[in-house]
This record gives C-alpha cells, sequence and structure tokens, in this order.
C-alpha cells in the first residue's frame, strides 16, 4: 500500500513553559501543506521491519522514525509477526521544521492499520504515535488545528481559506535539542497573541490570520539567510512569512497564485530546496 504524507507549516509557534521532564509545553496553529514524501509498506515472510529510501535517512534502521511507529503499532497491537518493508521516497527536506520524518512515521501507522485489518480509530492512531515524535499525531490528522503541550492535545479550528506557500530551507540543519537549548538560554520571550489568532480562526477572518502569524523561535534562533528570504517574499507581496518549527525554513503565505509564482521564481534560482504548495486538508493521502 503507497500514500502521499504530507508536511506541515507552523502559522503560529510559541513556547509557554519548560516541562520537569525536560519538554517543552507549546502552542501551535498548524497547517497541512501538499508538499509530500511517499510512503510504501508491504508484508515480508522474515518477521523483521526493513526500512529504506531514496535518501541517506536510514543509517540505523531502528533509530529512523518510521521503524519507531512500526514497533510502535505492534507494540500496540500485539501483532507477533513483523514483518514489513518500508520504502521512503523522500521529498519533503530533512532537519527542516516541515514534519517530514513524522509524517513518514504517521503514514506507517496508517498503512498497517489498513494491511493488518485492525480498524484502530484515528485517536487510537495518535495515541500510538505519541510515544514516538510529537508531531506525529497531527500528521495523522492534517489540516488544520491546534497543538498544545508535546503535540499530544489537538483541537479542531475552522480551515484557513485556501492558501499558496513558498517554502524556502537554507543550505544548513538546525537539531531541535538544540534549537530549544538556545530558546531557554534567552533572558526573556515576547510571546505571541494566541487569544486573537483563535478568534481569527472562529471567524474565518484570513487577513486577521495572516497579520498575527508568527514563531517565537525566531528570537533565539540564529538562521543566517532569513532576513533576505523574508526580504524577497515581502518584495513579492506575502501576507505573511515567517519561519516553520525549529527552522531553518523559512515559508510565504499567499491568497494569489500568481504572487506565490512570482516569490518561487525568485528564490529557486538561489536555493535547492525552494518548494511552491498549496494548504490541504489532510495530512494523509491513499495513492
Amino acid at each position: 500500500m503507497k500514500v502521499k504524507a504530507y508536511a506541515k507549516v507552523n502559522l503560529m509557534l510559541d513556547i509557554l513553559k519548560k516541562l520537569d521532564n525536560g519538554y517543552h509545553s507549546l502552542f501551535m496553529l498548524m497547517q497541512s501543506v501538499d508538499l509530500y514524501d511517499i510512503v510504501s509498506v508491504e508484508k515480508n515472510n522474515k518477521n523483521k521491519i526493513y526500512v529504506k529510501s531514496n535518501k541517506d535517512i536510514v543509517s540505523d534502521q531502528k533509530e529512523n522514525i518510521a521503524y519507531k511507529s512500526a514497533e510502535a503499532f505492534f507494540e500496540y497491537t500485539d501483532i507477533k509477526d513483523k514483518g514489513i518493508d518500508i520504502y521512503i521516497e523522500k521529498n519533503i527536506p530533512m532537519a527542516a521544521g516541515l514534519a517530514g520524518g513524522s509524517a513518514d512515521g504517521a503514514a506507517v501507522i496508517y498503512i498497517l492499520n489498513k494491511i493488518f485489518n485492525v480498524n484502530l480509530s484515528l485517536k487510537e492512531m495518535q495515541s500510538i504515535s505519541n510515544k514516538v515524535g510529537a508531531d506525529i499525531p497531527f500528521s495523522l490528522q492534517g489540516g488544520t488545528a491546534i497543538a498544545l503541550n508535546t503535540g499530544d492535545i489537538l483541537a479542531d479550528v475552522n480551515a484557513l481559506p485556501k492558501s499558496y506557500f513558498v517554502l524556502v530551507k537554507p543550505d544548513m540543519d538546525i537539531s531541535t535539542p538544540e534549537a530549544y537549548a538556545m530558546m531557554d538560554n534567552l533572558d526573556r520571550i515576547r510571546h505571541l497573541n494566541r487569544i486573537e489568532i483563535l478568534s481569527a480562526l472562529s471567524d474565518c477572518d484570513y487577513s486577521k490570520i495572516v497579520s498575527l502569524c508568527a514563531n517565537v523561535f525566531e528570537q533565539g534562533v540564529e538562521v543566517p539567510e532569513r532576513p533576505y528570504i523574508k526580504s524577497i517574499m515581502r518584495k513579492s507581496k506575502a501576507d505573511a512569512c515567517l519561519m516553520t518549527g525549529s527552522g531553518p525554513t523559512v515559508f510565504g503565505i499567499f491568497s494569489d497564485l500568481s504572487k506565490a509564482e512570482i516569490c518561487y521564481e525568485k528564490l529557486k534560482g538561489k536555493y535547492i530546496n525552494t518548494f511552491l504548495c498549496k494548504s490541504t486538508d489532510k495530512g494523509i493521502e491513499e495513492i
């Protein structure tokens, strides 16, 4: 079985506090976009999990998020025959803040639920995924949603009106633990207007929503190319531009496709990982 596993962006990301277990409690407004990996899973007769990819993501099988997701599924369902072959065609850049690994993990759980005829509910699949990665519960659901705490609490909100996105990942990676350490070292964090964006979502007020989009990580995580990328997006009349996740990917939001296309053309020659995509109401789609 084969599916598309969609990337996400954070329209808003705020850190609420550091938890006793070392993790952080977050407020995130998440949005799926139609940049995707293709994930396929088939049964094998070897009673082992194998992960392969077109990119170098599986040097240590057991550390791969797709492998861990399969393990968590088999543990939850008590299925003894764990023989599966996972193949991931990577299109979503890695270490980019786009939840590419989480999307792959979500896709594996989704497919296993189908091919083993377990009939788990979405909430059950999200419960399994919670133990593997913070963004996987959202990736299973997709669309537009508020994610709270470590991503384990999800709340449906009105869908973002159809929008276009230009994504640019500079030629650098950012370690998520290092990004949080940088934020922890800040003397003060300017928190975001979470109540207002909830009100704007309730009213489906696109102009108000995009005016409030922001990412608190931009206060502490240095991405040297970010100001230049944002300047091009603003000159192209983006409705908003900000970083997603802990970076380094910067994205612009457009209600006008022609403006998004102009922005994409300006940036794709300088940055290999530049993508033009649109909002989608799902996290996973069967092929």
